[in-house]
């Protein structure tokens, strides 16, 4: 049976999240409307007044993008239904095994390859160039796509293939246009997205918010006994009644919080256990992501000295994250932290065993990272988590995430810190 990217995913809910992102993920709320508790219940949406991307904005992309090309080499981008066409075209498609391609040549308006029983519904969508060549089901689809090539001059020339470009697309691309160089084409796509327009920080902020109140709500749930799936799911029903699409959220309890992308155990809460929760949703396909870890009940002074040095790495992270500054240097200083409180060295554990943050924008990890050796300088615009984490097998894990943006005068959260390790918000 043909469905939508929606249906699809609708279908595998609860197994697209955890096997895509490795993580032990509540991807929907799995928790019957008629008895959420009344803290979800009193939600209601907040996405009214959002402004989408205008078309306008999705021609500056492309023109953009065609500038990048030409300081690469490149004579055409091929790029697959993701993130990267949603970006350029506003087409969301869902990927199948019938290929469905956007071309953007080095000049002039994108091309399109479409299965000819689709070519309806693409028209319907498509806002952004007018040649979309069809293919029946017994044709090939790398045909359209060479003889695309062909006409722009573009096939004996460097052609770019976006990195979500599967193989056996590629590898059809190869072989029916073997004089085409195929090359990453990263520096066009990381290089058009990395960097957020004002419109695109609009919507990650207004995501930002409703996860805020999804949070809120959320942990006001706590309650003896209760499992990790039953928090994950009051917080996705949460984003989901204030307007958020595509949640998801991860809870570890106890030592389990340890658990960078959380555990399968069983776990039920009790007094005096850590509660890791780490959450997001989309607006308009642009993403939040979101951290905050504190103790049902009263913690103890060991928690509390190891959320406060997770605060302070946390913290470290921000001031390096200056304009001009390579994001290997973001990583250093937050790592530098938590060695110094004689933790680690490294990514070794009891310490922080994962970079300190990456990028975020309509991908919930997209480029670029803080992490060593990405020597990359930070620009305005450029979008990261701050999440520095301390893991403690056998005892628990802190770990406090905002995402932030960078401005000239420096970094801007988009949300507020955690004050205390009693005080998830302000």
């Amino acid at each position: 049976m043909d469905m939508t990217r929606r249906e699809f995913t609708t279908a595998l809910t609860g197994v697209v999240g955890a096997a895509t992102l490795g993580r032990d993920v509540t991807p929907s709320s799995g928790v019957d409307p008629c008895h959420l508790p009344p803290p979800i219940q009193a939600l209601t949406p907040t996405t009214a007044g959002i402004t989408p991307i205008t078309d306008e904005e999705r021609r500056a992309r492309i023109a953009r993008a065609q500038r990048l090309m030409e300081e690469h080499g490149i004579g055409a981008v091929v790029i697959e239904p993701g993130p990267s066409m949603r970006y350029y075209t506003a087409v969301s498609w869902w990927p199948s095994e019938r290929t469905f391609a956007l071309v953007i040549p080095a000049s002039g308006s994108p091309a399109w390859v479409c299965p000819a029983f689709e070519e309806a519904r693409a028209r319907e969508l498509i806002r952004f160039g007018n040649d979309i060549r069809v293919w029946q089901e017994d044709e090939s689809p790398f045909a359209q796509i060479a003889a695309i090539l062909k006409d722009l001059g573009a096939a004996s020339g460097k052609v770019g293939v976006e990195e979500r470009v599967r193989f056996f697309v590629m590898d059809g691309l190869r072989q029916a246009a073997p004089a085409a160089e195929l090359v990453s084409a990263t520096p066009v796509t990381a290089g058009c997205r990395m960097v957020k327009s004002v419109a695109e920080l609009a919507l990650m902020q207004r995501a930002t918010d409703i996860t805020i109140l999804g949070f809120k709500a959320a942990l006001a749930t706590l309650k003896a006994g209760m499992t990790q799936y039953d928090l994950g799911g009051h917080v996705t029903a949460a984003l989901t009644r204030l307007g958020g699409s595509d949640p998801w959220a991860l809870v570890g309890f106890g030592e389990h919080s340890a658990f960078p992308h959380g555990s399968v155990q069983p776990q039920r809460l009790q007094r005096g256990d850590s509660v890791l929760l780490d959450a997001g949703c989309a607006v308009e396909g642009y993403q939040s992501d979101m951290t905050r870890t504190t103790v049902f009940g009263r913690p103890t002074r060991r928690q509390t000295e190891i959320w406060n040095l997770e605060r302070k790495a946390q913290d470290a992270a921000f001031a390096a994250a200056q304009v001009g500054a390579p994001c290997e240097a973001v990583d250093a200083a937050a790592r530098k932290v938590i060695t110094d409180a004689g933790f680690g060295p490294d990514y070794r554990l009891p310490g922080l065993p994962h970079r300190t943050g990456h990028g975020i924008g309509l991908d919930g990890h997209e480029w670029t990272n803080f992490v060593r050796g990405n020597t990359t300088p930070i620009a305005p615009g450029m979008c990261f988590s701050d999440e520095p984490m301390i893991a403690i097998y056998g005892e628990f894990g802190i770990r406090l995430e905002d995402c932030l943006y960078t401005t000239d005068q420096g970094p801007r959260f988009f949300s507020p810190q955690s004050p205390a390790i009693d005080q998830p918000f302000d």
